[in-house]
């Protein structure tokens, strides 16, 4: 199993974004600023502003949300996956791309974090 650690500018908002629309069940919410998802073997965790995992470090330096590291789900028949997701408003950072391996997108939570959908190549 593996765990990802997402910083997020609202929770409560992170939480629904991916309960609603990828698939996610929470397990676990700590207040507005911590929340434990889990989705298959991928444990997320949700930390807010006043979360432990957001102070600031040594050099001053304050986590936040967004950036390129990114954690990919593999969906099926990605085209109408994007369709529905666009249909209830989801940001997307890019059009769909396609490869020797698959197809990928890359949408974005309401933070600016981004979740990479892939559909494998058929075999």
């Amino acid at each position: 199993m593996a765990t990802v650690r997402y910083f997020a500018g609202d929770v409560d908002a992170s939480v629904l974004f991916y309960t609603r629309h990828l698939g996610f069940a929470l397990r676990q919410q700590f207040g507005p600023n911590m929340a434990i998802l889990d989705r298959g073997d991928l444990t997320l965790w949700l930390a807010g502003h006043q979360a432990s995992a957001s102070r600031p470090m040594p050099d001053g330096a304050i986590p936040e949300p967004g950036g390129w590291n990114r954690f990919v789900l593999e969906v099926t028949d990605l085209p109408s996956f994007v369709t529905a997701l666009q249909d209830e408003g989801v940001s997307f950072r890019n059009t769909m791309i396609e490869g020797p391996g698959g197809r990928q997108i890359l949408c974005m939570d309401p933070s600016g974090n981004v979740i990479e959908l892939f559909e494998a190549a058929a075999s």
